[in-house]
């Protein structure tokens, strides 16, 4: 069975970004031109992502292009 929640190292590897991406989204929150990042939990010091944020914050940047 699969984890439903992931790591920073796991998320990143999982929507195709990098740690510090998720890292720097989290500590400046949305920011004026840059893509904010996916939800996130923080139990303690610990941070994890449900995988099914991370699967909606991806859908939520689809681009279709008109044929």
């Amino acid at each position: 069975m699969q984890s439903i929640t992931l790591t920073e190292r796991q998320a990143a590897h999982y929507i195709g970004m990098s740690q510090s991406f998720l890292r720097q989204d989290r500590m400046n929150g949305i920011r004026e031109n840059r893509t904010p990042g996916p939800k996130f939990l923080k139990i303690g010091r610990s941070v994890r992502y449900l995988r099914e944020d991370l699967d909606a914050w991806l859908f939520q940047h689809r681009i279709s292009r008109a044929s």
